[in-house]
């Protein structure tokens, strides 16, 4: 099992101004429990759901296990389904008709009109869906980066991954359970880019990945209605209880010049963070041309110096 586990603080009634200032400032997750989202959370049945969302192909994510593996791409495939006939699929637990196996898994994550070009927009992809929530609006219009519509069939569960904007993951209907994890504790999570390759955090391979039992784990569960807080970095894992619906609305926490401007996910590396990861690089291909023994005492100089340089001493 992993380390420590503590439970994501639940507010109830919080305002903007009240999040804003006393809330917002401490960069850490946060359940929301009776925000006016609008009448999403009663109207957005099966069956309604099929009926406005229309018969609109979009593309899905097909799993045969319910744990996607976004690294090897194992056991996920891309299909095209209409709308309503996804609905009706997701929320089923065997199906009659499938692409791979009777009990298979649904995931949509909505994407602009250009996937390379434009970022998800419910107001754009689901107008008629649109009309029915309120998103919270925490932060200025100027700072909104995307809103994504999700769909996922029950036990589905998403890998460990980290965004680099805020965000707040609206769980209009259905349950969900989600994990976090502590940007300080990246180093424990075997990370292949923004992702994790743990994929079985409750029971993980710890001969495999023995540095994983030292992450601290952060866990809520979400009910229609709540909305969850996930600061920039925070590593999240979500595991859909029931079929659910959900709206993810990322925002800019930094000036928008710090962002890569060909990201329409919300998932590239601030460009300082990138180009300075792009030097690391070089530096370590220079310490390569060192014999094993100085290598070994430079890299280790290296790491002290960042340490000693880079490391915030005041981040928990």
């Amino acid at each position: 099992m992993a380390g420590q586990r503590l439970p994501v603080p639940r507010l109830e009634g919080v305002s903007g101004e009240q999040f804003i200032q006393h809330l917002y400032p401490q960069r850490k997750p946060l359940v929301l429990a009776g925000i006016d989202l609008g009448a999403c959370t009663s109207k957005w049945t099966v069956d309604y759901l099929s009926q406005v969302g229309g018969t609109k192909e979009v593309k899905i994510h097909v799993a045969t296990v319910p744990q996607m593996d976004f690294i090897r791409f194992f056991c996920v495939y891309v299909r095209t389904l209409p709308f309503d006939k996804l609905v009706q699929r997701a929320a089923e637990e065997k199906h009659e008709e499938f692409f791979l196996s009777e009990d298979e898994k649904y995931y949509l994550r909505s994407l602009g009109e250009d996937p390379r070009k434009d970022v998800a927009d419910i107001r754009k992809q689901f107008p008629l869906l649109e009309r029915d929530i309120k998103l919270p609006d925490f932060f200025k219009e100027e700072q909104f980066f995307s809103s994504v519509f999700r769909i996922s069939s029950p036990g589905l569960q998403l890998w460990t991954h980290y965004d680099v904007m805020d965000n707040f993951l609206i769980q209009v209907t259905g349950k969900k359970r989600v994990v976090l994890f502590s940007p300080r504790d990246a180093q424990y999570l075997y990370l292949s880019g923004t992702k994790s390759e743990v994929l079985n955090i409750d029971n993980p391979d710890l001969a495999k990945y023995p540095l994983f039992s030292k992450a601290r784990r952060y866990e809520c569960s979400l009910e229609a209605g709540d909305v969850l807080f996930i600061p920039a970095l925070w590593f999240h894992n979500v595991i859909s209880e029931e079929f659910g619906v959900g709206v993810n609305v990322f925002w800019k926490h930094l000036p928008s010049e710090c962002y890569d401007k060909t990201d329409t996910y919300g998932n590239k590396d601030p460009t300082a963070a990138s180009r300075a990861a792009q030097i690391l690089d070089r530096a370590l291909k220079t310490l390569a041309e060192l014999p094993e023994e100085y290598r070994d005492f430079y890299a280790r100089r290296m790491v002290l110096h960042i340490q000693d340089k880079a490391y915030s001493k005041n981040f928990e």
